[in-house]
């Protein structure tokens, strides 16, 4: 299954797209990224996810100016 799969198919719960991702991430980090690198990405990932859950807002607005952002500077 690639990414493109997991996010086309628009009748499914985005919960399970999430999961599906996230396995599929999870798959290609084992294959493909040495053991030291992964552990750090995970400490890195665990991190971020700990800041989101406690500054939910915050981190919506910061998403949103980004992609804010983004949106301008594409053409």
């Amino acid at each position: 299954m690639s990414a493109k799969t997991a996010t086309d198919d628009t009748s499914a719960d985005p919960l399970d797209q999430i999961r599906r991702l996230r396995d599929e991430v999870e798959r290609l980090a084992r294959e493909r990224v040495p053991p030291a690198v992964a552990q750090a990405a995970e400490e890195k990932a665990e991190a971020i996810a700990a800041h989101v859950r406690a500054h939910p807002i915050r981190s919506v607005l910061i998403a949103a100016g980004i992609g804010l952002l983004v949106g301008r500077l594409m053409p």
